[in-house]
């Protein structure tokens, strides 16, 4: 009985390998022990490893990662933009999406008390699993095919991740820029609209100390100001 649940649930973390794309993972006890939380462990008299310290690994190989792929890039970003991008990718909301996006509770082993606490649907269990799972990867197969997967898996949840507005905030770029260098904040001032109703185009000026650094248009104030913020910071850069 206990040789055949061994082989269900070896059976069960090769389908959630098989479902990341993950075909080629070489040991599988290591994906076993990032599915298995402390309390199933527990039970089992401490026989069996769980997962808190590839969750430990996973945590700094998942900062890394994602910091190397936003200095690449990113190269227009300052370090306090790169700061929080990446807060937002690593933090345990973006982990969590990714591990209901993948079932990830369904693969868990829990103690008894933990599973009929709601731990397969846990929050901190969840992101905690993605991390561990992170961990494994980066173990088994380096860290080269560990970069590729994880930046796959986190743009399960962000997909605007290489998307040009994302990477052109110039608004964001060109305040930061202006504080740091005259110590004060850009002005945006709309300057007009044009065309009909259906199809109007939007003018905004940006100013610094009163003088007008960039111009811009768009179908929205937003893309208008975004545009002359545009101007300004290639004209600045």
């Amino acid at each position: 009985m206990e040789k055949e649940q061994k082989e269900l649930w070896e059976e069960k973390v090769k389908e959630l390998l098989n479902q990341l794309g993950w075909h080629d993972c070489r040991n599988l006890d290591l994906y076993q022990e990032a599915l298995t939380h402390s309390s199933y462990a527990h039970e089992k008299n401490g026989e069996l490893k769980h997962n808190e310290r590839l969750e430990y690994l996973g945590d700094a190989v998942l900062e890394l990662v994602v910091s190397d792929y936003l200095y690449r890039n990113y190269p227009h970003y300052p370090e306090g933009k790169l700061t929080k991008f990446r807060s937002d990718l690593v933090c345990k909301d973006s982990l969590v999406q990714i591990a209901l996006k993948l079932n990830l509770g369904d693969y868990l082993r829990l103690g008894k008390g933990e599973a009929s606490g709601g731990g397969h649907t846990r929050p901190s269990l969840l992101a905690d699993a993605v991390e561990a799972l992170i961990g494994a990867l980066y173990l088994d197969m380096g860290f080269n095919k560990c970069y590729s997967r994880v930046i796959e898996m986190l743009k399960m949840v962000a997909e605007t991740l290489d998307e040009e507005e994302l990477r052109r905030d110039y608004k964001t770029l060109l305040q930061e820029y202006v504080q740091s260098h005259f110590g004060v904040t850009p002005v945006y001032r709309m300057t007009g609209e044009s065309g009909p109703d259906h199809a109007k185009v939007f003018h905004s000026e940006v100013l610094i100390n009163g003088e007008v650094f960039g111009k811009g248009s768009g179908k929205n104030k937003k893309e208008a100001q975004q545009d002359a913020a545009r101007q300004a910071w290639e004209q600045m850069s």
